[in-house]
């Protein structure tokens, strides 16, 4: 606490005092103050009467091995954040930059919808008409209803993507695979915990299944990586097919030539990330509005010149009588149909960036318009002109307009290839942050906005593998074939994860459940067997880049919560630990020291470890533990928590870092200022509970010996004796809580002084230097171990290990302060 400043008070009597201590059955002081008179005691049931309409929860404010003491300050200083409505002048804003960023791949997909559709020409008019009515119902119902006003709902405080449907349905149900979950984390301002209620015993029914369930958890999460891989495939793929198609346009030159500019504008592309979207994103969203603009006057140029009766397309019997007149043929075209709505998913991805009003406003009033405007438009072409639907676009296009329609096409790719290589980034990022990935090193390149990563070893294994797919392939139409798998098995995923989240977390009616789970299951599984029907002739691409990438996750994850539970059942134990700190042998060298540990629970075993290797300890010592959370962010003054290491004399902390998926560690300066910052209050909150503690537990033991008319000060002096015992064990009994009531200028003074005496040795060791102390821990099988298990341990996990970035690099730690100590463990 700052000098001069009084502590927060909160007024309740001094008899409340006595009543608090007796209900605080976590206190240990329950069994004493049985014995008081009658007249002093208070049910458990009045008492929570009694505070029903205060600020505080005394249950939050005990404290177990999580430090639940920082958590429930946190939670009762008002730190709840509530979304504040935005203007709709705000929303109209973000509803146009969203054009940009959002809508680049599904805009250009009239580039290759009807070439990809008709590979073999178009047999019968009425197939024409068929397709135009397939590729309509597909965006209304996909693209429009589906997502705009179902799935963008389920966003993680405003984060969209597989990742926060998972972290969604991790917070409310424990199907996390690492154990690492604390009570306080329940309290942030981000985590908006409403578990279901007893009403709906659905909800719980199902939400027990998948927890006592270990093939439900592992099914969730492999699922979840599935869907991120096939993703992070789009980030191949798509760059590919936009810009081929794009430059499409010029085939005079010849198809090497298309391939050859193809390939140099991807290189360019991806050089080009490094200095990050932000700054060229004011440009994106003026490109794909004027793209829009062009789709739009070509689409009714088209309907004016060759008539308006491909509007019939809007009945879906067309439909019907396709699929009985083409049979097995019109089910293959569903290959072709389903690129209409690709690059859906970035409507749900890249929310974050936006709200779901502006990304309903955009697509409703923008978007949607165009596209069904276009492709109406190149059917009315096509029923003059059948045989040029391997380039529909193209040659649909007035003679005016042809170049410049071309420049902004080739734009309008760019930044459909643009938005794709982010939402990588963005996706691997998140894996990072949940342990589902090696390290790599993660570049913010956007001050504003938090979101925007580059990853460099990343984004030249995307081109890499984009160059050799454009080469390899040569044509939209092979392209098309590989897209669409990966595009059809992201909505599939989606569908039935938000179909788990209206079971169990909005417990919506199940009727709606089931028309929702049905209708977009079967629609979407017959586009899925559609393009999984064209696995030999370029379908295999996508499955084979997720096969690869989840590979990678999945050996990456296992090993590290393996790893996990090792330190789990390993840490070192209070006793042991007080014996190895008091050994007299050990130095205590000048400097702070900060072991960094992912163990949350305690002290990892590691520690020891550097004890046997440097028998010396810092002056202050701090046990960091970087902690990943289920949640997109978490807010800075909640994301440091402390708790003393006993003895308090060696000055040595606990603290728990948490980060939530889209949040970024900073620089190693940074986070150390932050950390310090946080350690001092921590330090100046404490003595004031100490000496407010002392205070209370004085007058409280005057009052029960008042009340009691016991004369003689040694049952006071034994009540004092015992209970500043347990205060000074557990700094969570009533007795100490009522500090915040006691502000008396004697308690305040005695705090300060304390607080004071600490922080000066704080700031002196700080001024010492900070040392990094990183447990380099090799991971090995152990010796009974299956041979399957030896493989992914010994070989694939430290193949991994080694040849992405090690701690200290993702970490930036400066090696002139890093002292690192290596350890074997045998999982």
């Amino acid at each position: 606490m700052p000098s001069g400043q009084s502590p927060p008070s909160v007024h309740i009597s001094q008899s409340e005092s006595v009543q608090h201590m007796m209900v605080d059955n976590n206190s240990g002081m329950a069994e004493k103050v049985e014995k008081v008179p009658e007249e002093i005691e208070i049910t458990e049931e009045a008492d929570k009467n009694r505070l029903k309409d205060r600020k505080f929860s005394w249950a939050k404010l005990r404290r177990v091995d999580s430090l639940n003491l920082e958590a429930g300050r946190l939670s009762f200083a008002g730190s709840k954040h509530t979304h504040s409505k935005v203007n709709w002048a705000t929303t109209l804003s973000l509803a146009f930059q969203s054009i940009g960023v959002v809508y680049g791949d599904i805009g250009t997909s009239p580039l290759y919808v009807y070439s990809s559709t008709f590979t073999d020409g178009i047999g019968h008019e009425d197939d024409l008409i068929a397709v135009l009515s397939l590729i309509i119902y597909s965006i209304v119902l996909i693209p429009f209803f589906k997502y705009a006003f179902v799935v963008l709902r389920a966003n993680d405080n405003g984060e969209g993507g597989t990742f926060a449907l998972y972290s969604l349905l991790c917070r409310h149900v424990k199907v996390s695979l690492i154990p690492n979950q604390q009570p306080e984390d329940r309290e942030l301002s981000n985590y908006h915990l409403d578990p279901p209620s007893n009403q709906f015993k659905r909800a719980y029914k199902i939400r027990g299944k998948l927890e006592s369930s270990a093939v439900a958890k592992l099914g969730l999460f492999v699922i979840t990586i599935l869907a991120t891989s096939m993703v992070i495939g789009d980030g191949v793929l798509t760059p590919s097919i936009s810009v081929l198609s794009a430059v499409g346009g010029i085939k005079s030159l010849g198809q090497d030539a298309v391939v050859g500019i193809s390939v140099a504008i991807l290189v360019i592309l991806f050089c080009a990330q490094r200095f990050g979207t932000d700054k060229v994103g004011y440009s994106f969203a003026p490109i794909v509005c004027l793209w829009f603009a062009f789709l739009s006057g070509i689409g009714l140029y088209n309907l004016f010149t060759y008539g308006w009766g491909v509007l019939r397309a809007f009945n879906p019997l067309y439909i019907v009588d396709y699929f009985r007149r083409s049979g097995k043929d019109g089910w293959i075209s569903l290959g072709g149909v389903v690129l209409c709505i690709t690059g859906t998913e970035a409507m749900f991805a890249d929310l974050g960036h936006f709200n779901v009003r502006a990304i309903q406003m955009s697509f409703s009033a923008i978007t949607l318009p165009s596209l069904l405007v276009v492709y109406c438009g190149q059917a009315a072409y096509l029923t003059k002109h059948p045989d040029h639907v391997s380039d529909t676009f193209y040659k649909s296009i007035p003679d005016p307009l042809y170049w410049p329609t071309f420049v902004v096409a080739v734009a309008a790719s760019i930044i459909a290839s643009q938005a794709m290589i982010s939402g990588a980034f963005s996706i691997i990022s998140q894996s990072l942050t949940l342990g589902c990935f090696p390290r790599v090193k993660v570049v913010h390149t956007s001050a504003k906005y938090e979101g925007q990563v580059y990853i460099p070893d990343i984004n030249y294994m995307l081109m890499i593998a984009c160059v050799i797919v454009t080469i390899a392939f040569r044509t939209t139409e092979k392209i098309g074939h590989a897209y669409g798998i990966a595009v059809v098995a992201v909505m599939v995923i989606t569908t039935g994860m938000v179909t788990l989240i209206m079971l169990v977390i909005w417990k919506t009616n199940i009727l709606w459940i089931i028309l929702f789970c049905v209708f977009f299951g079967v629609v979407e599984s017959i586009y899925l067997s559609s393009v999984l029907y064209k696995f030999v002739q370029g379908g295999y691409l996508p499955l084979a880049f997720s096969v690869i990438l989840m590979t990678i996750m999945g050996i990456w994850h296992y090993v590290h919560q393996k790893r996990y539970e090792f330190e789990l059942k390993n840490k070192v134990s209070n006793d042991y630990f007080k014996q190895l700190v008091e050994d007299p042998k050990i130095n205590r060298m000048p400097g702070i020291g900060l072991l960094y540990s992912e163990l949350v629970q305690g002290i990892p075993p590691i520690f020891p470890h550097f004890i046997s290797s440097i028998p010396s300890i810092h002056s202050v010592l701090v046990f960091v533990s970087i902690k990943k959370l289920p949640i997109s962010k978490v807010a800075l003054e909640e994301r440091f928590l402390f708790r003393h290491v006993e003895p308090r004399e060696h000055r040595m902390f606990r603290c728990v870092v948490r980060y939530g998926y889209k949040d970024s560690m900073g620089t190693p300066d940074v986070l150390e200022q932050q950390l310090i910052g946080k350690l001092k209050e921590f330090i100046r909150h404490e003595h004031y509970i100490a000496e407010g503690g002392r205070e209370a537990v004085e007058q409280t033991a005057a009052l029960v010996v008042n009340n009691g008319k016991e004369k003689g000060s040694n049952k006071k002096a034994v009540f004092v004796e015992e209970t500043l015992k347990q205060v000074s064990q557990s700094r969570t009994s009533s007795a100490s809580i009522q500090s915040f009531n006691a502000v008396s200028s004697r308690i305040v003074s005695a705090a300060i002084a304390g607080a004071e005496e600490e922080l000066k040795f704080v700031e002196k060791a700080k001024d010492d230097g900070v040392i990094y102390l990183l447990g380099e821990a090799e991971v090995m099988a152990e010796p009974n171990s299956s041979c399957m298990k030896k493989i992914i341990v010994d070989y694939g996990y430290n193949f991994l290990r080694r040849n992405f970035r090690q701690g200290e690099k993702v970490m930036m730690i400066p090696h002139s302060r890093l002292l690192r100590v290596g350890m074997t463990y045998e999982i």
